[in-house]
C-alpha cells in the first residue's frame, strides 16, 4: 500500500508559491539551501529566488512547488507524490484499480487515476 510523501504544486514562480504557503500553514518553513544547492543552482544560472523546484518541509506531507511555465488555466495545478516499498507491486495494484501508467522512470512512475489526473508512486528515499 502506498504512502503520501509529497503534494506537488505546478505554477510558475515556485518561490513566491512556497513563501505563500510557508507563512500560511502553522509549522511549515521553506526548505533552507545550504552551499551546495546554491551552487547547483548558479551552474544553472539560478538562484533560490528562480529555483525551479522549491520544498516547504513541516508536520505533514512535503509541498513542492515545481515551475511549469503558463499553466494555461487560472490557479495553479497540483498531484500527489506516493511512496511505495514495492514499486512495481503498487502500479499493478493501482492499475487494477483503474488507474494508467503515463511514464516509468529509474525510481518513479507517473500514472493517471480513473479521471485522468496524474500522480507519481515513487521507490522509497
Amino acid at each position: 500500500m502506498a504512502v503520501l510523501r509529497e503534494i506537488v504544486f505546478h505554477c510558475e514562480r515556485p518561490s513566491a508559491m512556497a513563501r505563500f504557503w510557508a507563512q500560511a500553514l502553522d509549522g511549515y518553513e521553506i526548505r533552507p539551501y545550504d552551499d551546495a544547492e546554491i551552487e547547483r543552482l548558479a551552474r544553472l544560472g539560478r538562484t533560490p529566488e528562480t529555483d525551479p523546484s522549491v520544498a516547504v518541509d513541516g508536520p505533514g506531507p512535503i509541498l513542492f512547488f515545481s515551475e511549469v511555465p503558463e499553466t494555461g488555466n487560472p490557479g495553479n495545478h497540483l498531484h500527489l507524490d506516493l511512496i511505495a516499498a514495492d514499486r512495481s507491486a503498487e502500479v499493478e495494484r493501482l492499475v487494477s484499480q483503474g488507474a494508467s501508467v503515463v511514464r516509468e522512470f529509474d525510481s518513479w512512475t507517473i500514472m493517471r487515476d480513473p479521471e485522468g489526473n496524474e500522480f507519481c508512486v515513487a521507490d522509497p528515499r
